[in-house]
C-alpha cells in the first residue's frame, strides 16, 4: 500500500492532471469524497445567490481541517507525553552509550519498552496520526487544482462554448500552444494520447477545460481574437468564470505574479497591494503555525537528536519562504487554500493547546496504563510483573534526571550493585513477560544453555 501511496503522489507532482476525476486506488476514492463535499458547499453557495470558488475553498478548507481535528489532538496529546519521557529515555541512551554488545542491547531495547509501557504510548503514536492525514491533504490538492472534475456547475459553465471549440479546425493546435497558454505543457501527453487522436469527444472536451480553467484572463482575450467566430460564446463563458473565481477583486484562476504584472502595466497600484497579499500573507500564516506548534526541547544530550531539531529548525525557517515562492507563481486559488489552512490550523493549534495545558498528564498516564493492563490481560500477561520489571528499570532514571543537589542526598549504588540488579531485572522480566517463540524466549534459551555448558 506504501508503494501505492508513493505513486499516486508521484503522479500528483509529474503527471498531467485530468479533468476526469483521478482513478488511483488510494488518492481516488478519498478525493472523489472530498469532491462531493466542495461539490455541494458550491451548490449551496450558489442556492443562496453567491457562488464563488474562493469562498467555497475558505470553507471547504474549515469543513476538512474540523473532520482532521480529532487526529490533531490525538498527535499533540502524543508530543506532551513524549516530551515528558523523553528525559528519561534520554537517560537510558547516555547510560549504554558506546555499548555494542547484545546483552547490552537487548536490555537498553528491554529499558525502552518498559518507559514506553509506564506512559502508555507508542513508538510510532504519532506517524499512524501522520499516515492518516497525509493521503487526505494530497487528494485535497486533486480536488483544488482541478475544480470543474468535482463541481459539476463549473463544469456545465464551459458549455456549450468548448463542444463549438472543439469542432472548429485548428483549436487543438492552438490551445496546445505553450506560447498561447502558459500551462499547455502539463497537458501535452493528453493531446498526443489515443483518445484524442481517435476523436473522442468527452476527452476532447475535458482536455480543453483543463488548459481553460487555468488560463489567464489575457490567454482568454487571445483565444477570442483567434477564433472571431465564437468570440461571443469564448467571451461570455470567460466572464462567468471571472464571475465565480472573483474572490475580494483577485481571480482566483489568475496567478499573483500575473496580477501584478497587469497591475504595473495599467498603473493600479492597489490591485499590486492585493496582488501580493496571497504570498505574503501565505508566509505570515505559515510562519505563525510554526510559532504555535510545540517546540522539541533542546536539552537533549543526544547529538543525533540535536541534529535532527537543528534540520526541523531549519526547514520551519524555509518552509514560510517557499510558501511565498509558489504562491506567486501557482493560481490564486491555490494560495487561498494555504492561507485558509494556516488561519485554520493556528486557530486549532490555539486551542489544541489550552486544553492540553490543562490536561492532566498523570491521569491520563493512569488510563493509558488501564488500556494496557487489560490489553495484556487479553494476551495472558501478568500486567503486576510488567510494572515491576517498569518501576526497577526506571528508578535509576528518574534519579539520574533530579538536580544535583538532591543526587548528593540520595544513596548511591556501586557499579557493580546496578549492574547486578539490571541483570536480575532482565533474567526476570525475561522468564515472566517473554512470549514462547519470541526472540527473548530464544536468547533465553541459548543463554541457559550455554551457562549449563561452561559449568
Amino acid at each position: 500500500s506504501e508503494k501505492t501511496l508513493a505513486s499516486d503522489v508521484e503522479e500528483i507532482s509529474l503527471n498531467a492532471i485530468l479533468l476526469t476525476q483521478y482513478g488511483g486506488s488510494i488518492l481516488g476514492p478519498i478525493a472523489k469524497v472530498l469532491g462531493w463535499i466542495m461539490n455541494g458547499i458550491f451548490w449551496v453557495l450558489d442556492k443562496i445567490g453567491i457562488p464563488n470558488i474562493g469562498l467555497a475553498i475558505i470553507i471547504f478548507t474549515i469543513v476538512i481541517y474540523l473532520l482532521l481535528m480529532p487526529f490533531t489532538i490525538k498527535q499533540q496529546k502524543f508530543s506532551k507525553l513524549s516530551a515528558k519521557m523523553n528525559p528519561e529515555l534520554q537517560a537510558i541512551q547516555k547510560r549504554y552509550e558506546g555499548k555494542k554488545d547484545n546483552d547490552s542491547m537487548m536490555a537498553m531495547q528491554q529499558e525502552t519498552k518498559a518507559v514506553y509501557a509506564k506512559y502508555g504510548v507508542s513508538p510510532t503514536g504519532s506517524c499512524v496520526q501522520m499516515l492518516i492525514q497525509m493521503p487526505i491533504l494530497f487528494a485535497l490538492y486533486r480536488v483544488f487544482m482541478n475544480v470543474p472534475a468535482y463541481v459539476n456547475q463549473v463544469k456545465e459553465a464551459f458549455f456549450p462554448m468548448v463542444e463549438k471549440l472543439a469542432n472548429t479546425a485548428g483549436s487543438a493546435e492552438f490551445l496546445s500552444n505553450s506560447e498561447n497558454f502558459s500551462n499547455a505543457a502539463m497537458y501535452a501527453k493528453q493531446f498526443t494520447n489515443e483518445a484524442f487522436t481517435s476523436g473522442n469527444a468527452e476527452y476532447i472536451q475535458n482536455t480543453f477545460i483543463d488548459v481553460l480553467y487555468k488560463a489567464s484572463t489575457s490567454e482568454w482575450k487571445n483565444l477570442a481574437d483567434h477564433f472571431p467566430t465564437l468570440a461571443t460564446e469564448i467571451t461570455d463563458t470567460m466572464q462567468k468564470m471571472e464571475h465565480y473565481n472573483n474572490f475580494l477583486g483577485l481571480n482566483m484562476g489568475n496567478s499573483p505574479s500575473y496580477t501584478v504584472h497587469e497591475a504595473i502595466a495599467a498603473g493600479a497600484w492597489l490591485m499590486v497591494v492585493a496582488g501580493l497579499a496571497i504570498p505574503v500573507l501565505s508566509a505570515l500564516t505559515q510562519w505563525l503555525n510554526v510559532k504555535l506548534m510545540p517546540q522539541a526541547s533542546d536539552a537533549s544530550s543526544n547529538n543525533d537528536n540535536s541534529s535532527m531539531a537543528a534540520s526541523m529548525k531549519m526547514m520551519n525557517n524555509v518552509m514560510p519562504i517557499m510558501s511565498a515562492v509558489f504562491c506567486y507563481t501557482l493560481p490564486s486559488g491555490m494560495g487561498l487554500y494555504w492561507i485558509a489552512g494556516s488561519v485554520v490550523r493556528s486557530v486549532q493549534q490555539v486551542l489544541i493547546n489550552k486544553h492540553i495545558d490543562k490536561m492532566d498528564i498523570d491521569a491520563q498516564i493512569k488510563k493509558n496504563l488501564e488500556k494496557r493492563d487489560a490489553k495484556l490481560r487479553k494476551q495472558g500477561i501478568d500486567p503486576a510483573k510488567l510494572n515491576n520489571y517498569a518501576n526497577m528499570s526506571t528508578r535509576n532514571v528518574k534519579t539520574s534526571s533530579a538536580p544535583a543537589a538532591t543526587k548528593a542526598k540520595a544513596p548511591s549504588m556501586t557499579q557493580e550493585q546496578k549492574e547486578e540488579a539490571m541483570r536480575k531485572a532482565t533474567e526476570y522480566y525475561n522468564k515472566n513477560a517473554a512470549k514462547p517463540g519470541s526472540l527473548a524466549s530464544k536468547a533465553n534459551m541459548v543463554r541457559d544453555y550455554n551457562e549449563k555448558n561452561n559449568k
